[in-house]
């Protein structure tokens, strides 16, 4: 096991963001989680929580300074405009880290960018989900602002199209910008497993400065 980090996680009661979470404090990892109501976290050992808004770019720079790594599983899903919510935190979030000087940053990504053939992605779909396609975008818009990006070590991981509750297995397969699928052509992957992965990379660094996918 390596060594205990001091890790911002923002977003940390969503869906992501919890699972993610359990598994940093599982490790032994101490967590500032950075949320809208700190009241909904229970008290655990190497866990603060810390009210924050992350349109707030000043405030949040002062909650990130002095940690080692931000995760981040934000997203725009309860707003009216996900899309441009999603890409004016995505923003401040990059200019928080930024300031702050936080030596690396994980991203929560989405599916919808990774690719199904060449040049195609999961969103070109026809029957791509309409419920889900401002998240989806917001996603790939932040993904692309992730890689206009020169001054910051990040990396962002891509789930597989169908995330959802499931058994921790810590046995699935890595992809870079392809989407992952089965033997049966199916995407998908547990959100245990999704934050295994992105632990896994918090502690071995091995996708700096690139998006990489997951999928059993």
């Amino acid at each position: 096991m390596s060594a205990p980090q001091n890790i911002a996680l923002i977003g940390a009661t969503g869906f992501i963001g919890s699972a993610l979470l359990q598994e940093a404090l599982a490790r032994g990892h101490h967590v500032t989680a950075l949320v809208t109501r700190p009241e909904r976290l229970p008290a655990q050992p190497r866990l603060r929580a810390v009210k924050a808004d992350v349109t707030e770019t000043a405030a949040l720079a002062d909650a990130l300074h002095g940690h080692d790594a931000v995760l981040s599983a934000f997203s725009g899903h309860a707003q009216g405009d996900v899309r441009g919510y999603y890409l004016q935190g995505v923003r401040s979030i990059l200019a928080a880290v930024r300031t702050s000087r936080v030596p690396r940053l994980l991203m929560v990504g989405g599916a919808g960018s990774l690719e199904v053939a060449p040049g195609v992605q999961v969103l070109d779909s026809p029957d791509f989900p309409a419920q889900w396609r401002a998240s989806a975008e917001g996603a790939r818009d932040a993904l692309n602002l992730l890689r206009t990006e020169t001054g910051l070590d990040w990396t962002m991981l891509s789930p597989a199209a169908l995330i959802e509750p499931g058994a921790r297995t810590g046995s699935f397969r890595l992809g870079g910008d392809q989407l992952v699928v089965d033997a049966a052509g199916v995407s998908r992957i547990s959100v245990q497993d999704y934050a295994v992965a992105m632990l896994d990379e918090l502690e071995r660094p091995a996708h700096s400065r690139r998006r990489f996918t997951l999928g059993y």
